[in-house]
């Protein structure tokens, strides 16, 4: 089975014949990665103590990093001189962002959340900081990720209230649309869909049926 597109090829090697387990190759724009995969988070752009060619020696196929962190240092301006995160780590493997709406529920305290996106209180200097679908993906556009991840209204796993919920779920949805709009780069960069509904199986359901409607290379699973 082979998933193809300008900036993706997924392909599957091998299945298990007694579970839904598989080996496959996602060949990006900048490595080809082999999954499942262990992916290290570098928050901003780096890992803590380790260089880029010792990453490399142990074999780090993909590594993760925070479009809202990225945002603040060394921040959009300083990206776009030097070219993207790639060159601006000295790596040249995959990358993979995340569009910053986890900090909704890392940052909860600092943070107001509205149809327009969510308002932040930095906490590098306390400036206000807000972070649309847009600006999310105009980070990540300036980033170069090779996978990008749409912003999505986070809720805490524990939450249990059904009407917050159901809210972030469908305005997840409605942030979707306005991510692929915003979207500059689609034959060089991946944007992936987030499914939310956290715990709750009908809303899952309901978001994975709106996200496959669309023209997207691949999915994330939020909220677990």
């Amino acid at each position: 089975m082979v998933n193809t597109s300008k900036a993706l090829t997924f392909t599957v090697q091998s299945e298990c014949k007694h579970s839904r387990a598989r080996v496959a190759i996602m060949k990006l724009p900048h490595y080809d990665v082999q999954t499942p995969v262990f992916m290290p988070v570098g928050t901003q752009g780096t890992m803590k103590g380790l260089l880029t060619d010792q990453l490399e020696n142990l074999n780090c196929e993909i590594i993760l990093g925070n479009t809202y962190h990225l945002g603040n240092r060394p921040g959009v301006d300083v990206l776009k001189k030097v070219g993207g995160l790639h060159k601006f780590m000295g790596w040249n493997r995959a990358l993979l962002t995340d569009s910053g709406g986890f900090q909704m529920v890392s940052l909860l305290k600092l943070a107001e959340i509205t149809e327009e996106g969510v308002k932040f209180r930095s906490p590098y200097d306390d400036s206000e900081i807000m972070l649309t679908p847009e600006k999310s993906i105009e980070i990540q556009n300036c980033i170069g990720a090779d996978i990008i991840m749409q912003l999505d209204d986070v809720v805490q796993t524990t939450f249990q209230d059904y009407d917050r919920i159901k809210e972030a779920t469908e305005r997840t949805s409605r942030w979707l649309d306005r991510c692929l709009k915003a979207h500059k780069r689609p034959s060089e960069q991946n944007i992936f869909p987030i499914v939310q509904g956290l715990l709750n199986p009908e809303l899952r359901r309901k978001s994975a049926e709106e996200h496959i409607t669309k023209d997207v290379n691949g999915f994330a699973i939020g909220g677990l």
